[in-house]
């Protein structure tokens, strides 16, 4: 990655997706003391690849679970990098725990990442104001 990596200052979710599928691979030779820590990257990573499932069955949904139970047996690990000691009150970590019986009520979580709002956000909002006169413009 080189200085791209640094330079970023705000990320999409493509580029997290891309992130995604080398992490593990880029990590482990650096986790190779830390068997935990890396188990816990990978049990999140199968999360996300698995959430993205476009249709769900019993069986994905046993995996889901099992890949939540490897975040909750390893998620203390984050502690030393968080101030108030209280992991799982953090709502993008809380909601986690809920997927499951989200997805059997409401159906898969399939196109509800924000890609498609990113790149509407990008052409219609910053191609106009880099258009405008950038006069009386709302930050």
């Amino acid at each position: 990655f080189g200085d791209k990596l640094t330079q970023v200052k705000q990320w999409t979710g493509s580029e997290y997706k891309d992130m995604l599928k080398v992490s593990l691979a880029a990590l482990a030779p650096l986790l190779k003391g830390h068997p935990n820590h890396l188990k816990f990257l990978k049990s999140v990573t199968d999360f996300i690849l698995i959430a993205r499932y476009h249709s769900h069955t019993e069986t994905t949904l046993r995996y889901l679970q099992d890949v939540l139970y490897g975040i909750s047996r390893n998620i203390h690990l984050l502690l030393p990098y968080h101030h108030n000691q209280s992991i799982r009150k953090i709502p993008k970590i809380h909601s986690l725990f809920h997927y499951i019986e989200c997805i059997k009520e409401m159906g898969c979580a399939d196109n509800s990442d924000t890609e498609v709002s990113e790149a509407a956000h990008k052409n219609l909002i910053k191609d106009g104001y880099r258009a405008s006169n950038k006069v009386d413009y709302i930050p």
